[in-house]
């Protein structure tokens, strides 16, 4: 009897139209396996969502992204109805899109970590913040959905609600040159090691999504210490938060310090992109998973309240 999965996409955060395509993607790979899909676009109205789950799935594929679809909200909803969902339960997607909370649990558990502070939207003109260069982020979105850099000499800039920062606080964090590196997690095994090389100045949302604008390495070319120990903390990050299914690690890696560098987490992802330019299941396809294989895995270990 063919298993039936509810796919829900979309959502209300900044991060909508690429929640789209990953759900798409996602929803004509599980039909390719076999599965019988329901897509879901989810809106502000949680009635509608609910209707649309009244004929109960096996399963939930959430292929949200950004707030309410990955920082528990959406978890807890799930919980209530008693559906099996995909990917992280309530408490660690709620940890891991807190940025300094997961910070705190990665620096308590050896995971080395760029220094940060909290600070008011409305101090970040007025006072001293950190030695520039240094990083502005939201406390709690996703693929860098209004983070900034604050370079040598440079203007601090007047954080605008509209800019992608939400809320009163924002977290200012040491700023570490070198490589940007990301690792998943897929159950208890990290897969590899992606070098990301842009012109975009970072690892930006443009750069993230836009075609041609960032070139993966994997292997990554690093030296043999650095390789394992990405793989190390990713995993190591992955438990610590108490993460399910499949994750993603970004890490900065600052081959200009004394060998053989430094190797610093940023945060952990616990839903990772599923769209054509996505990092896990290219990572995936490295270790020989292909994208079907990849989702039905996801599905097949979907769990509620564990």
């Amino acid at each position: 009897m063919k298993k039936r999965v509810a796919v829900l996409m979309g959502g209300i955060s900044s991060e909508r139209e690429v929640s789209l395509v990953s759900g798409k993607s996602v929803v004509k790979a599980l039909k390719r396996k076999g599965y019988e899909t329901n897509p879901i676009d989810v809106g502000q109205n949680l009635k509608d969502v609910m209707n649309a789950l009244k004929s109960v799935p096996d399963a939930v594929f959430n292929a949200l992204h950004g707030r309410y679809g990955e920082d528990g909200c959406i978890q807890g909803l799930l919980e209530l109805l008693s559906i099996p969902y995909t990917h992280s339960n309530v408490l660690a997607s709620a940890l891991a899109m807190d940025k300094p909370m997961a910070k705190k649990l990665f620096w308590n558990a050896g995971i080395p970590c760029a220094k940060h502070r909290l600070v008011k939207r409305h101090d970040i003109k007025n006072k001293k913040l950190m030695d520039q260069p240094y990083v502005i982020k939201p406390l709690n979105e996703g693929s860098s959905l209004g983070v900034q850099i604050v370079q040598n000499g440079g203007d601090v800039p007047m954080l605008q609600r509209d800019i992608g920062i939400p809320g009163d606080q924002v977290m200012i964090e040491e700023y570490i040159p070198g490589r940007e590196l990301t690792v998943a997690v897929m159950g208890d095994r990290a897969l590899g090691v992606t070098e990301l090389k842009t012109d975009n100045g970072f690892y930006d949302y443009g750069a993230k999504y836009t075609k041609g604008k960032t070139t993966h390495h994997i292997p990554a070319a690093l030296p043999e210490i650095i390789y394992k120990n990405a793989m190390r903390y990713a995993l190591k990050a992955h438990d610590v938060l108490g993460c399910q299914g499949v994750t993603r690690a970004d890490l900065r890696y600052n081959d200009t310090k004394a060998d053989p560098g430094q190797l610093v987490m940023l945060e952990v992802n616990t839903q990772p992109g599923m769209t054509p330019l996505s990092l896990v299941p290219e990572q995936a396809a490295y270790v020989g998973i292909d994208f079907e294989e990849l989702v039905s895995w996801i599905v097949e270990n979907a769990q509620c309240g564990n």
